[in-house]
């Protein structure tokens, strides 16, 4: 071997050893990142070829920057739902995995907030400084976790408590036409548990911005946006958005009932849900069912309410109550979604718009709604003097439908035909007004027992107002007894009885002295 070839091959052994050495002292840093890309993008989807290992509902971030989940799966491409703008998102973007399931933030740092539904502010006052995140999609507790609905949520609307009484853990359905008032029912609700330590979830889906704003500027009114969260999802957002704010506002009001807290949440409302499921699907090239709604539309809302119960002590005690509107066309009860959300709540008040446009309001048809869970989340008071409201209520319907034919009456039929009239002028009440469980034991009874039939009937709200006033200071023993859960005895109702007589002789007078 020449000197020459010598020399190359120390060079090459001295390289070489210096290489391994620097490979052994090499610790490189691998993150690992499963790419695939984007085949075509829809209005508010797209469709993504290359993951080998992707999850359902696992997040994916565009190239852009968008965030979208995993809707649908196949061997070759993956539906993804975007959560941002389509238009940022084009064909042949890459898209990489984030490795978790989409996940909002809870805590008390929400209440008073305006949230979308990823947890992000509407409200111009700073980001959520909330520590803990939920997956939105959770399992509804066990049954063996589960205790009977017992516990009223008194929503201070008089035809509610009294005939379709709603309980804590309940599901309670609100149903009816376009402006029939099913959200003024809902907010009246919330407004009412001002001083029952009751935390409110409101989730607008799909509504439009000057609705929401009427809500959330009620709330601040009425002193109830401290104790409320308001998750928003607007008619502009990406149907993405719509679809998830139902499952994000009952993530965080779960977090709430862990920790033995009573809550009540409220979808407005689950038709808009159904419409951007409906929405999706299509887009994805799902198969379309009745109606065009995939087949799973019924799970999709049923997984949503089961979450809804009253846990056990043992288990923390709290409670999750929903409230879901739904709105119907020209009455139509037995329309797709409508039958779908009655046979999975625990009952329904149905808002009718014959009585709205006769000024009847709230515009609750008593013999349409019901409560499944009935008297068993009712105060015994209400069973004492409203139970047998219902059924006296559909005979009197049906006695002035009959009276209109101008038959004869006897004098037991206009009886009934007078009292039937206080009774549904005593139900009628304006929104933002709730009553205390003492008020509307009162005017149920001054209307029940006979003691406003003399009253005309155009009168009664006056008499009842004067009624009402000042009557838990005057009656303070009762009225503790009536809201602790104590039964009227005979004594108590002939002494509400007299009491109610005396001021209804007190406004006839002051009338008298008036004119």
């Amino acid at each position: 071997m020449t000197a020459h070839a010598t020399l190359l091959s120390n060079a090459a052994d001295r390289l070489f050893t210096a290489l391994g050495r620097s490979l052994d002292q090499t610790k490189p840093d691998i993150m690992i990142a499963e790419i695939a890309h984007v085949t075509s993008v829809g209005d508010g989807v797209a469709q993504v070829r290359g993951f080998t290992d992707l999850g359902i509902d696992e997040l994916v971030r565009f190239e852009s920057g968008v965030v979208g989940y995993a809707f649908s799966l196949n061997e070759i491409k993956s539906g993804i739902v975007l959560l941002g703008d389509s238009s940022r998102v084009r064909t042949g973007d890459r898209v990489a995995r984030m490795r978790r399931v989409l996940d909002v933030p809870v805590g008390p740092e929400l209440l008073s907030r305006v949230v979308n539904p990823l947890g992000l502010p509407l409200d111009g006052m700073g980001p959520v400084s909330a520590a803990v995140r939920l997956p939105i999609e959770r399992p509804a507790p066990m049954i063996m976790h589960r205790a009977p609905v017992a516990t009223p949520l008194q929503t201070g609307i008089k035809a509610i408590d009294a005939a379709i009484p709603v309980g804590r853990g309940q599901r309670q359905l609100i149903v009816g036409d376009r402006q029939t008032g099913k959200t003024s029912i809902a907010l009246d609700a919330i407004l009412n548990q001002k001083d029952t330590g009751v935390i409110a979830v409101y989730c607008a889906i799909g509504q439009r911005a000057s609705a929401v704003v009427r809500v959330i500027r009620a709330l601040r009114e009425h002193g109830a946006i401290d104790r409320t969260i308001t998750v928003v999802a607007g008619a502009d957002d990406v149907p993405g958005l719509e679809f998830i704010a139902p499952y994000a506002a009952t993530a965080m009001a779960e977090h709430f009932m862990e920790q033995g807290r009573d809550v009540v949440i409220v979808f407005d409302d689950l038709t808009s849900h159904a419409r951007a499921y409906r929405e999706l699907s299509l887009l994805l090239r799902r198969p379309p069912g009745r109606e065009a709604y995939p087949g799973d539309v019924f799970y999709i809302h049923s997984r949503l309410l089961e979450r809804a119960a009253q846990l056990r002590d043992e288990h923390g005690g709290g409670s999750l109550t929903a409230l879901p509107i739904i709105e119907t066309q020209a009455q139509n009860l037995s329309a797709y979604i409508p039958t779908n959300l009655i046979s999975i709540t625990d009952g329904q008040i149905y808002l009718s718009p014959d009585l709205f446009e006769k000024g009847h309001l709230p515009a609750i048809n008593i013999g349409k709604s019901v409560s499944r869970v009935g008297g068993k989340a009712q105060l015994p008071a209400y069973r004492a003097i409203a139970g047998d409201l219902r059924l006296a209520h559909s005979q009197f319907e049906e006695l002035e439908t009959f009276a209109r034919f101008g038959t004869r009456l006897d004098e037991d039929t206009r009886v009934k035909l007078r009292r039937g009239r206080r009774v549904r002028q005593v139900l009628r009440q304006k929104e933002r007004t709730p009553l205390s469980v003492t008020q509307q034991i009162a005017a149920m009874l001054a209307a029940t027992q006979g003691l406003l039939d003399q009253i005309p009937p155009e009168d009664v709200a006056s008499a009842e107002a004067f009624l009402l006033e000042g009557l838990e200071e005057d009656f303070p023993d009762l009225a503790n007894a009536i809201e602790e859960g104590q039964a009227l005895s005979a004594e108590d109702l002939d002494l509400w009885s007299g009491a109610i007589s005396g001021r209804l002789d007190s406004w006839r007078a002051a009338g008298d002295g008036n004119g």
